[in-house]
């Protein structure tokens, strides 16, 4: 442990276990407050959302820090990932997430960054498999995601993410290979289960991913507070026609000798 919090060692060390690994996507520090205070054991963290206070908010968790692949952000080269990952890691980041190119991940790996890849439903190259849905579902299709986990392997990848994947499949896959397997639908055979905060509070925009399970009603809260500040608002905007706001509670006084002195002063 490093200030309290795992190391990729420790990670290593919990897989060997067979512990299950907890793993959330946040992007606010009250997102990353709670579930450190929860206990948590990972967290995903945009590069766009992660800085010395989100670091902070995260406490003990492991954060993994994404790296925009170049249609989502402006990491092009090897060298735009490196400097990022560097960057990131100076400010805490534990691991980093990278969809580009194995010529990109290994120039990460070489430099001794610890990567965790994607596999299965690649949602920035989905295109290629068919759109937003499951990869792995013929023997074909299996293998092409089990070749895939191999060849980061061999670049030296420290994890990746293993999305809508049939469940055994992704169990066979995370039973064979040294890599920490997150998975995000794909069963329970993964080495950690991987959630958006969002799905997890009941706030997500539009479709609701079918391997989401929704804890709390945050939607409906956020709708009652939407109205609670509307109300707020007009309140407001009523009192200042009326005069009902500001009150002298709420003003600078000066003594009378004072404002008196002022306005002589000014010739009123």
């Amino acid at each position: 442990m490093r200030d309290g919090r795992p190391s990729v060692a420790d990670i290593r060390a919990m897989k060997a276990a067979g512990q299950k690994l907890s793993m959330l996507y946040v992007t606010t520090p009250d997102e990353a407050a709670a579930a450190a205070a929860a206990g948590i054991d990972m967290l995903s963290i945009e590069g766009r959302f992660f800085d010395a206070a989100m670091r902070e908010a995260a406490g003990r968790c492991f954060v993994q820090v994404g790296l925009p692949y170049g249609p989502h952000g402006a990491l092009v080269t090897a060298e735009d990932y490196l400097r990022a990952a560097f960057a990131f890691m100076r400010l805490g980041g534990d691991c980093f997430y990278c969809a580009a190119s194995l010529e990109i991940q290994k120039a990460l790996c070489d430099n001794a960054v610890p990567v965790v890849a994607h596999v299965g439903l690649i949602p920035s190259q989905c295109t290629w498999t068919g759109g937003f849905k499951a990869v792995g579902k013929t023997a074909g299709s299996a293998k092409a995601v089990w070749d895939h986990v191999k060849r980061l392997e061999a670049i030296g990848c420290f994890g990746a993410e293993l999305e809508v994947v049939p469940d055994r499949v992704a169990e066979v896959i995370a039973r064979s290979t040294p890599l920490i397997m997150l998975g995000m639908g794909a069963g329970a055979g993964a080495d950690a289960q991987y959630l958006f905060a969002e799905d997890v509070l009941g706030y997500t925009p539009g479709h609701k991913p079918r391997h989401a399970k929704t804890y709390r009603d945050f939607a409906a809260e956020y709708r009652r507070l939407q109205q609670e500040r509307i109300g707020a608002f007009r309140e407001f905007i009523a009192d200042v026609r009326t005069g009902a706001y500001p009150e002298p509670c709420h003003a600078v006084p000066i003594a009378d000798a004072e404002l008196e002195g002022f306005l002589a002063a000014i010739g009123r």
